[in-house]
């Protein structure tokens, strides 16, 4: 590409770098308005979107950035990686093939379409990648390449060989170490990493951090408006009986929601969404569709009335457009999943635009949860993730929101513990499918045989069959959560989960 960088492009660039992809986004857009034909800009904007997970607008932008610029090695490599989380990895491929060729040897290029053999299972071809790389670039960079490799082939000892040696490990590798001291038994160790390892993460990432009290202060105005004697005022929109409809699975990251969503997508009636961010721009566009001084949600009041009726019906079709972008209403299926975490924040809105969808709710012991969460880099959950504390104050004042949610709302809703599904999964299969209405499958228990890729930290464990080892994780780890654990015994008391810590030797 030979166009002069565009202020706005380099401020786009700027906020890339330090992962405000909201700022990132606007700069690029102004670049855009100034120079709609520039390739540079269309294939930021790829990146930025894709980031945010609205992967069927980044690969138009993409797409568009190749038709002005063909020659554009990163560009495919971008949209290799953008329609691997499609779950689109037989398209990937040909993309990465023609990256490699515009540039033989490239080492980001050459460890992406690695990564896409090792997601696929095929891990001797992606071995065979990653030796190309070797003869390209320093042998370290290209062994902790090999580090997910080895672990997930069970070699934990030799990919901490190689973590260990290493003179120094940026946050995700710090994280990847730590899980493998928990795999070894080396729990405190691990612990160390995690702690560590998220916050060279947050620093990495402009050093961002969770706004508590204005988080505190949102879920309070949700509480306050969304009550029986206003829900029951708002409009519902008519059923489209005409396409595909969203299964709603709700719960927290890493809560099992990604292991459901393989089960049911195994299903000959039921396509796989993924992690859809089509719910969570319902409040923007209420503003803007609504032109109510008020700010969200209090300008739903103006739906109570005839001028605002549409709303719920918008709502819908807005939700259906995007989703007919990413391919998820073609004909052939039934159902598509929509598993987005944290989509249960907005379950009112839900229900005016859905009000017969199926729901499904994934429970896991909150403490199992926040390990987990702790252990692996996560974007969800207004930046929670990053520490123990933030992570137990987010999940804290999301059970408040949906108990609060449950009491006021008519939403039928399937309940389905993670630990019950793997101590049971035929059973529990065959309840749920009982309750979408659809036949039971055997295909539906045999999931991990599929290649498809979810585009989450658990894309290999659903690769597996139903194991229990992240069942009571959180005893190995008791000393540093029994701080915490009194701010979650709502959540406990209600899921009828115990709190035991793990016997001293």
């Amino acid at each position: 590409m030979t166009e002069p960088v565009h202020p706005a492009l380099h401020r786009a660039r700027e906020a890339l770098a330090q992962r405000d992809l909201a700022a990132a986004y606007q700069a690029a857009h102004s670049a855009l308005r100034a120079e709609p034909r520039n390739a540079q800009v269309h294939a930021l904007l790829g990146i930025v979107l894709s980031e945010s997970n609205d992967l069927s607008s980044g690969e138009w932008h993409f797409r568009r950035a190749l038709e002005l610029a063909p020659l554009q090695h990163q560009c495919l490599a971008n949209l290799a990686i953008n329609l691997i989380r499609q779950g689109r990895a037989e398209e990937a491929e040909s993309y990465f093939a023609r990256a490699d060729a515009l540039a033989p040897g490239n080492l980001q290029v050459l460890a992406q379409w690695s990564k896409l053999h090792e997601l696929q299972g095929d891990l001797q071809r992606a071995d065979e990648l990653l030796a190309r790389a070797a003869n390209i670039s320093s042998p370290q960079d290209v062994e902790l390449l090999r580090v997910g490799y080895l672990a997930r082939r069970g070699q934990y000892r030799e990919a901490l060989a190689i973590l260990e040696s290493a003179p120094d490990l940026n946050g995700g590798a710090q994280l990847q170490r730590g899980r493998i001291y928990d795999q070894l038994g080396r729990h405190g160790e691990a612990w160390r990493d995690w702690v560590e390892g998220k916050a060279k993460l947050a620093m990495q990432a402009g050093g961002v951090a969770y706004q508590a009290g204005a988080i505190e202060a949102s879920f309070a105005r949700l509480e306050q408006f969304f009550i029986r004697e206003n829900i029951d005022l708002l409009p519902q929109a008519a059923a489209r009986r005409d396409i595909p409809q969203p299964v709603f699975i709700l719960g927290l990251p890493r809560s099992g929601t990604t292991l459901i969503e393989q089960v049911l997508s195994s299903h000959s009636a039921v396509r796989a969404g993924g992690e859809l961010t089509f719910v969570g721009e319902w409040p923007k566009l209420i503003g803007q569709l609504l032109a109510d001084p008020a700010p969200f949600p209090e300008n739903l009041a103006r739906a109570w009335g005839g001028e605002g009726r549409h709303i719920a019906s918008m709502l819908r079709d807005r939700y259906f457009t995007r989703a007919e972008a990413r391919g998820l209403v073609e004909p052939g299926k039934l159902l598509f999943t929509d598993k987005m975490p944290f989509n249960e924040l907005w379950l009112p809105l839900v229900r005016m635009a859905f009000p017969h969808a199926k729901i499904v709710r994934i429970v896991r012991h909150p403490l199992d949860v926040c390990v987990s969460m702790l252990s692996h880099d996560l974007t969800h959950g207004f930046n929670c993730g990053y520490r123990i504390d933030t992570i137990v104050q987010q999940l804290r004042a999301t059970f408040r929101l949906t108990d609060h949610y449950r009491r006021e709302l008519d939403c039928s809703e399937f309940l389905l513990r993670y630990e019950d599904f793997v101590r049971e999964p035929e059973l529990q299969t065959r309840r749920l499918l009982q309750f979408l209405e659809l036949p039971f499958e055997p295909a539906c228990l045999a999931f991990h045989e599929r290649r498809r890729y979810p585009a989450t930290p658990s894309y290999s464990q659903v690769a597996e069959r139903i194991n229990d080892r992240s069942v009571d994780r959180y005893r190995s780890h008791w000393e540093h959560l029994q701080p915490f654990a009194s701010q979650l015994m709502p959540w406990l008391a209600a899921g009828d989960y115990g709190v035991e810590p793990m016997p001293r030797a």
